[in-house]
């Protein structure tokens, strides 16, 4: 088979191999992919578009409420919460490239999608996940600054570097999602069915006849620049602030809880997810409910986005204050 798939030249039987790459030159130019995770609901399908609809409603109003309310008050603008501003634009960004989709697909009874979307899809998924890691190892980053260094934090944590770090964290993850689209969308395929309720680059992979060594290799130091090397930071960082804390003042510990609480519990929420969702791509779970398994793929890209709002909302006591602030001016 691999002779095969090298060349008809280096088989011995070449009418065997013309036959094998005909095949795969058919595969390699699918023009659609199967989405086999999908199953007959009957009627409910209506209650759980609402339910998908409902969530991705309360989804857009509390990310772009934080939005405004951070943007139109020169009291929010400093790095800790211009920097949630960009952690909720990316949340945006990442539910809106699901979840019409996942409405849509919800009221079809055949479940496919077109190769140029599936890609598509792919590239949104990718850039979302990649820009939330990379904003958490940022903010961590600030937290230290701010608890660990507070007489020297508005030298070290200028206007123009909070700038330069949300631009960095875009841009980078802009440039790895570049790179592995032109990977992925040229590999020979034996298949077009993919066992998930929307497209994600493994599964492509996966259904692959052609050399994927590149693609691997790429993933592995995708991985570690995005994945451990920020995880790493941030659990540095944790080390650092809570060092400082069991040597410093009373008040020092509250501004630290009060502060670092919420961007904890955001990226242990967000580790999670992409813990479910690689633990979904990797192992065979035919042995789990059908339900299940779609509540793990999508976790990451449905929870952290109404998670974050609602964590940062309601325990940074500034975001409350200001809030209340705003409504009772309105109401006056």
């Amino acid at each position: 088979m691999d002779g095969c798939i090298s060349t008809a030249a280096q088989c011995q039987r070449p009418h065997t191999c013309r036959t094998h790459l005909l095949i795969m030159e058919n595969y390699s130019q699918v023009s659609y992919f199967i989405l086999v995770a999908y199953f007959d609901t009957g009627i409910f399908k209506y209650l759980y578009f609402l339910i998908l609809l409902c969530l991705y409603v309360l989804i857009i109003i509390s990310n772009v409420l934080l939005i405004v309310l951070i943007c139109v008050n020169r009291s929010l603008h400093e790095p800790m919460y211009l920097f949630l501003c960009s952690l909720f634009v990316n949340q945006l960004y990442g539910s809106t490239g699901l979840f019409p989709f996942l409405l849509f697909q919800i009221l079809k009874d055949i479940h496919t999608i077109s190769a140029s979307f599936c890609f598509l899809q792919i590239a949104c998924g990718y850039y979302y996940a990649t820009v939330e890691c990379l904003t958490l190892a940022v903010m961590s980053y600030d937290r230290y600054l701010a608890i660990c260094y507070p007489l020297h934090y508005n030298t070290r944590m200028t206007s123009h570097k909070v700038f330069l770090l949300v631009a960095l964290s875009w841009l980078y993850s802009f440039i790895t999602m570049i790179i592995l689209i032109p990977l992925s969308a040229p590999l020979q395929l034996c298949g077009n069915t993919i066992h998930k309720v929307y497209c994600d680059n493994y599964s492509i992979v996966k259904l692959a006849c052609s050399d994927t060594t590149v693609n691997n290799i790429y993933g592995l130091i995708t991985v570690v620049i995005v994945i451990i090397i920020p995880l790493f930071f941030i659990l540095y960082s944790y080390m650092r602030i809570l060092k400082v804390c069991f040597s410093g003042s009373k008040q020092t510990r509250h501004k630290a809880v009060s502060t670092c609480t919420p961007h904890l519990a955001s990226v242990i929420n967000f580790a999670f997810g992409c813990f479910f969702e690689v633990v979904q791509s990797r192992f065979n779970l035919d042995n789990v409910p059908n339900m299940l398994r779609i509540f793990l793929s999508i976790y990451f890209l449905t929870c952290q986005p109404l998670f974050n709002p609602l964590m940062y909302g309601l325990n940074m006591s500034k975001i409350r204050r200001t809030f209340k602030i705003r409504v009772t001016d309105k109401n006056k």
